[in-house]
């Protein structure tokens, strides 16, 4: 029997990477606490749950503003700097699951599920066209792309439900829910199937649709999946 996808840490407690200590804590809906004193700390929009007051808040331009303006994507991030510390929380039941980044490794992440990342991880995005037509009737949608860039780093990530966590050996394959993934390694190849399911009663048909992952590398699965909407 193939290996089953495992459930990552509900939990982190004092734990330092990528210039920050940091603790992931809560059940229902779970909080990120993180030490900004020698490392900044860019967020999205509406997630600040409480800071110190010595904690300073400013705004992180990010690169390819006018692609990403065009895109109708979000040109600025908020950016927190120390000292002391920050925390974050999603309006939402979740699972808050950090990936540590090594320098020049990149993770690539489902759209809207980004929460939290160090200053030293590049921010950019691109836009998968046809999965979304054939999921979804629309013409396309994000992956944002996240890479450690002047050293190691952390994004943070808040998956819906819990989020479980497959390792892929090369060649080897999971079929994903398309509203389940939450993240994949940039070396993870990933491509819709349509099966089309036919009763031969009054001539039914329905589409059964998957994401096919194919190894090397890690593939994140929410198990309480969800559809966001496009803008087109």
């Amino acid at each position: 029997m193939q290996s089953l996808p495992e459930l990552m840490p509900t939990e982190v407690s004092d734990e330092t990477f990528g210039g920050v200590t940091y603790h992931v804590a809560g059940e229902l809906v779970p909080v990120l606490s993180v030490d900004v004193s020698r490392m900044p700390v860019y967020f999205e929009h509406h997630i600040l749950l409480w800071k110190h007051s010595t904690v300073t808040i400013g705004l992180k331009s990010l690169r390819g503003a006018l692609k990403r303006m065009m895109a109708g994507m979000q040109v600025f991030v908020t950016e927190a700097s120390g000292p002391g510390v920050i925390a974050f929380s999603r309006d939402g039941p979740g699972h808050i699951v950090p990936i540590h980044l090594h320098r020049g490794e990149e993770i690539q992440v489902r759209e809207h599920q980004f929460l939290a990342a160090t200053a030293s991880v590049d921010y950019t995005f691109e836009r998968v066209r046809g999965l979304a037509t054939m999921l979804f009737g629309q013409s396309g949608f994000f992956i944002d792309r996240f890479r450690g860039e002047t050293g190691d780093g952390i994004v943070w990530l808040h998956g819906y439900g819990n989020v479980f966590e497959k390792v892929l050996a090369a060649g080897e394959t999971i079929d994903v829910e398309p509203g389940g993934w939450l993240f994949k390694d940039a070396s993870v190849k990933m491509e819709t199937r349509i099966d089309r399911l036919s009763s031969g009663f009054f001539g039914a048909n329905v589409n059964f649709v998957v994401n096919r992952f194919t190894g090397p590398g890690r593939v994140g699965i929410q198990s309480m999946y969800l559809h966001m909407p496009s803008e087109e």
